[in-house]
């Protein structure tokens, strides 16, 4: 992202000095994207709402490429909603299970049925929806105690075919099925979003093509980003940026020799756009 910023801004530069644009150009950078997004991208919107502006269009610098610079962009992603599930027994000795209820074994149909579960089959532009456990704590540490409670943290992927409402609603009904005594807090990242119009996803795909000789594939697959916040106030967004191989790894990097063909690109959309 930083390198994309890097890309973006000396495009701009460029840009500018052949010739004065007939739209209003802006940079957003924020910095709590990937925690609570709270006072980044939506609170900017929420300001230029009040101002009475509204934005057009928006490339979002997100590390889109998978092997090859340009080899893909993204013209939407998928929702996102974080569980976290506590599921509650009576701690007891191993030696008196009659007299405890053990929470973790009570998870286990549980957590099969959620694994299991087929949510939706996708469609043309989404992967089916997925559910993934990312953290499982229990117990005291010792081995002949059965524990009070066990806590469980997932997160679903979902496509446009489901919002976070009815997967509220399906969780709900396997925990009732099977009668666990349980408190859920749920946590939406944000909700799918699609770019519909060809406009700009024709206009990057062309700068794409005509600067690095290829025609990007286009993806919704991967992580959130701030584009959950603007494309629902009516923006046209398409993400392209650098390789993503090495992303959230130790040692994050992109090939130098990409930085000024990344910047050509961008240089290449903002003339088809202005």
């Amino acid at each position: 992202m930083k390198s994309s910023l890097a890309a973006m801004i000396t495009a701009t530069e460029r840009f500018l000095a052949e010739q004065p644009p007939r739209r209003r150009l802006g940079f957003l950078i924020t910095s709590d994207e990937e925690s609570l997004a709270i006072n980044g991208t939506r609170r900017v919107l929420e300001t230029l709402k009040s101002r009475g502006l509204h934005i057009d269009y928006c490339v979002i610098g997100e590390p889109s490429s998978n092997e090859t610079l340009g080899d893909t962009i993204k013209t939407g992603r998928r929702g996102s909603l974080n569980c976290q599930l506590n599921i509650i027994g009576i701690k007891g000795h191993v030696a008196y299970p009659e007299r405890a209820s053990n929470p973790i074994h009570n998870a286990l149909p549980v957590l099969q049925a959620l694994t299991s579960m087929v949510w939706d089959e996708g469609n043309a532009s989404f992967p089916p929806t997925s559910l993934q456990i990312s953290n499982i704590h229990a117990g005291v540490g010792a081995n002949n105690v059965i524990p009070g409670s066990i806590e469980i943290d997932f997160n679903l992927r979902f496509s446009t075919e489901l919002d976070a409402e009815t997967i509220k609603e399906r969780v709900a009904a396997v925990l009732e099925e099977h009668r666990v005594n349980h408190k859920i807090h749920w946590q939406p990242s944000g909700e799918p979003f699609l770019t519909s119009e060809n406009e700009l996803i024709d206009v990057v795909s062309e700068s794409v093509q005509e600067v690095l000789g290829i025609m990007p594939q286009q993806s919704t697959s991967g992580g959130t980003s701030d584009g959950r916040f603007i494309s629902p106030a009516g923006a046209q967004v398409v993400e392209f940026g650098p390789c993503n191989t090495s992303i959230h790894k130790i040692n994050e990097r992109i090939r130098i020799a990409d930085m000024d063909k990344l910047s050509d690109v961008y240089e290449s959309i903002l003339k088809k756009l202005a």
